[in-house]
């Protein structure tokens, strides 16, 4: 009887124990949200987190096990990784039969110099633009980024109390600089909670950000947001999804003001008779 390898092992934790958690409600993203279509090449953002490796998984089982034909490429921007970090990254991606590419990049290096104080924001959107630029460099015309559940109710809350809005983390997006490319995001419907669950069960250490300059600053905000959010659980459980759905149930009739898709704003005065 052949031995299994480690990677097969998990693959059959994942299907196994983790169907419903994981790998079904990333096929029910793929699919209520049309995520993925035929001819379809997806570059997978890789970051070294627990998020992304994840998803590597989940879009190799779905490959393997799904009718829809599609492409992946593996993509890892290095922003400037300490050696080790990376060192280990590599090794997980050995570890899962993830064949991943490495393009490196000064992001660290520019950080420092421009943002050494508040480096996350512009971390996010530079690195984001590096991934869009790869992923056209390697024939993709979809970036996908591992955002799962709590990140989407987690951005909605910080919308409406620090920035006064109501927006959400949209499960996929057009790009307005990159041509004929598009993001999704298929762990949209995945709480944390079972990744981390997933990833202790089957001793998968990741790395965090890497960057020495987080340790400064950090995005404080979302913490208090998540901490907020987990202190009200412990009363009201459903309190996550109540959020999530708040996002699909938006009465026009019964709010003071909307944004239309071309930046125009109309108030409930405007359509009042």
């Amino acid at each position: 009887m052949r031995e299994w390898t480690e990677n097969e092992r998990i693959e059959r934790d994942l299907i196994r124990h983790y169907k419903g958690t994981l790998y079904g409600k990333f096929i029910k993203a793929v699919d209520e949200y049309e995520l993925i279509r035929p001819g379809d090449r997806i570059a997978v953002a890789m970051s070294g987190g627990k998020d992304s490796l994840l998803m590597a998984k989940l879009f190799q089982e779905a490959k393997r096990r799904g009718t829809i034909d599609f492409e992946l490429v593996f993509l890892c921007m290095d922003p400037g990784f300490h050696p080790d970090l990376l060192a280990g990254f590599l090794e997980n991606c050995r570890r899962l039969a993830i064949p991943v590419v490495v393009e490196p990049s000064r992001l660290f290096e520019v950080l420092a110099v421009e943002a050494p104080e508040e480096p996350c924001f512009l971390c996010a959107r530079m690195r984001r633009g590096f991934l869009y630029q790869a992923a056209k460099k390697h024939g993709c015309n979809k970036l996908a980024l591992g955002h799962h559940f709590n990140d989407v109710i987690e951005t909605t809350m910080l919308n409406v109390l620090y920035a006064g809005q109501f927006r959400t983390m949209m499960p996929k997006a057009r790009s307005e600089n990159y041509e004929n490319m598009e993001l999704i995001r298929p762990m949209y419907l995945i709480k944390e909670e079972d990744i981390i669950r997933f990833m202790k069960a089957n001793a998968i250490e990741t790395i965090a950000c890497g960057c020495n300059l987080t340790c400064k600053s950090g995005d404080s905000r979302r913490a208090a947001i998540k901490q907020w959010i987990k202190d009200w659980q412990k009363t009201h459980p459903d309190l996550d999804v109540s959020i999530f759905r708040a996002a699909e149930n938006v009465g026009l009739h019964n709010v003071l003001g909307y944004e239309l898709p071309d930046g125009k704003k109309r108030t409930f005065m405007d359509d009042y008779e």
